[in-house]
């Protein structure tokens, strides 16, 4: 079980983290992350931190996949977690 929440504190950093340097990718005109690489990370774990991330940094707020996605994902991801502990 340990090992399960380190990997989740590890994909949820990654996942932040990513939605921080794709905002600042945005903000420079730069080369994106490609929107499937940050729901897939949000997918095999890191919803959390892509919650935390679009909110904090407001990115990708207006995307209907990802402003309804990402709590559906962040849901599903608390009820495994609950479940697991049952």
């Amino acid at each position: 079980m340990e090992l399960l929440y380190l990997y989740l504190l590890i994909i949820n950093a990654v996942s932040f983290f990513l939605m921080l340097a794709d905002k600042k990718k945005a903000q420079k005109k730069k080369w994106r992350i490609r929107e499937s690489t940050l729901l897939g990370v949000a997918l095999i774990g890191g919803s959390l931190g892509a919650a935390l991330g679009m909110s904090l940094f407001r990115h990708k707020t207006q995307h209907p996949l990802f402003s309804m996605g990402l709590p559906v994902i962040l849901a599903v991801h608390i009820i495994l977690i609950i479940l697991l502990h049952m």
